[in-house]
């Protein structure tokens, strides 16, 4: 999967983008045909703050020069445009991170299935009920005093709040959903411009009251009328059951796809294989969201929690040792052996030492191999997007600390995660089966 890798280091938490005072810092390598202006307009700045912030004396630039490119000043919620129009050299979770969104609210306000993009083409990029906020006219004065009531404060008011401690396997949509709030006004809270958490941060949330159980009222029972009785009718005697055919039960019934549900995971619990779950629900891939409605057998007798499908305890470790043995490997398209490798055949030769059993894919074959999982682990698969070609193009493993290793143009090599061009090009961390 060859490509040009710009490499970079940052001190911000695992994919985080870090805000120097009010502007977006990123890196651009000049490119045969660009000029100062052409690539002022790509970012929407102005030729001289990207003289500025290189240094430079004239408007020359040189092929495979890194310039420095002040991308766009911090805004505040509802001063930024509504829509925005895609340029070379975008990508969703660029886009997203100049406008302290997530890659799911884009997704879901402009309709997306995928995370490719194409220049020209116009993405919403505030949530639509933002842009068309106007004020309600005031109602008719009463003479009844109305009671102050919780929804009277606003929630990111500091008396309202409480502090929350993170924990292994949370998630901003999970502590929302947990302390009745939005991912929107959380972040808006802490002051954050990811989604990207951690183990042991600190978070405001909105303080939890006791709520006031209403009183509900009495039903009075309506008296059951006694059934008139009917003469008996003389029928043929019912066959017992030792003489009916048994009856097969086909029907299925829905499932709600609750916090930290996998395909797997369901599948395993009504004794079916992910396959037949997908074809059951027609999905085409294995993203799932909460409060998703599946259809499963109504038959099947859930035995236990929810599991994520696992591979062998030992299979990481093994993999990461096996595949820290090959740095320094040459690049090779198409290669899957300690002769040289590209990314794909890096990763099957990898697990294949650790002693899995699988084909050899290409990266977007690995990507519909594995499934999602929100808390990466060492051993899991970090995928990257529109990199040399669009869709799924280059794939590493996950090694922790915001690490992966993988083959790269210079060879077997450890990278990043915090560098802007894999922050940029980042698509998603997925597990094996």
């Amino acid at each position: 999967m060859k490509k040009t890798i710009v490499r970079a280091l940052s001190t911000a938490a695992l994919l985080s983008t870090v805000f120097a005072g009010t502007a977006l810092a990123d890196t651009y390598k000049v490119q045969k045909g660009d000029s100062l202006s052409k690539i002022a307009q790509k970012y929407h700045t102005s030729v001289k703050d990207i003289k500025s912030a290189n240094g430079l004396k004239s408007d020359f630039i040189s092929v495979n020069q890194m310039l420095k490119i002040t991308v766009a000043s911090k805004t505040t919620q509802g001063s930024h445009p509504a829509t925005y129009t895609v340029v070379n050299g975008d990508a969703l979770i660029k886009i997203a991170n100049r406008f302290h969104v997530t890659v799911g609210e884009l997704k879901l306000w402009n309709k997306l299935d995928t995370t490719i993009i194409y220049v020209g083409q116009r993405l919403t990029v505030v949530a639509p009920k933002q842009t068309a906020t106007t004020a309600k006219p005031a109602t008719k004065p009463t003479t009844t005093v109305a009671k102050p009531t919780v929804a009277t404060k606003p929630q990111t008011s500091t008396a309202d709040t409480s502090v929350y401690t993170v924990k292994s396997g949370d998630y901003l949509g999970k502590i929302a959903g947990n302390h009745k709030t939005t991912v929107s006004n959380l972040k808006s809270l802490n002051k954050l411009k990811s989604d990207m958490i951690y183990v042991g941060q600190k978070l405001k949330v909105p303080a939890q009251k006791a709520p006031v159980a209403p009183v509900k009222p009495v039903t009075p029972v309506t008296p059951v009328k006694p059934a008139t009785p009917k003469p008996p009718v003389t029928t043929t005697p019912p066959k017992t059951p030792a003489t009916q055919p048994p009856v097969v039960q086909t029907a299925v019934t829905d499932y709600i796809v609750k916090s930290g549900d996998t395909l797997g995971g369901i599948a395993g619990d009504y004794q079916l294989t992910v396959k037949e779950l997908k074809a059951l629900n027609k999905l085409s891939s294995d993203r799932l969201y909460v409060g998703q409605k599946l259809k499963v057998p109504a038959t099947a007798t859930v035995t236990g929690p929810k599991t994520e499908p696992t591979v062998d305890s030992d299979f990481a470790p093994k993999m990461i040792a096996s595949a820290k043995k090959l740095i320094g490997v040459p690049y090779v398209w198409g290669g899957s052996t300690p002769a040289g490798f590209d990314c794909s055949g890096f990763v099957y030769y990898a697990a294949k030492q650790a002693g899995m059993e699988m084909g050899r894919y290409s990266a977007s074959g690995f990507y519909d191999r594995t499934y999602y999982v929100d808390t990466p682990k060492a051993g899991d698969i970090v995928f990257f997007e529109n990199t040399y070609k669009k869709g799924i193009s280059h794939l590493g493993i996950y090694i922790g600390n915001n690490q992966f290793i993988h083959a790269t143009d210079s060879g077997v090599m450890i990278s990043n995660l915090q560098s802007p061009y894999y922050q940029a090009h980042f698509a998603s961390f997925k597990r094996f089966y």
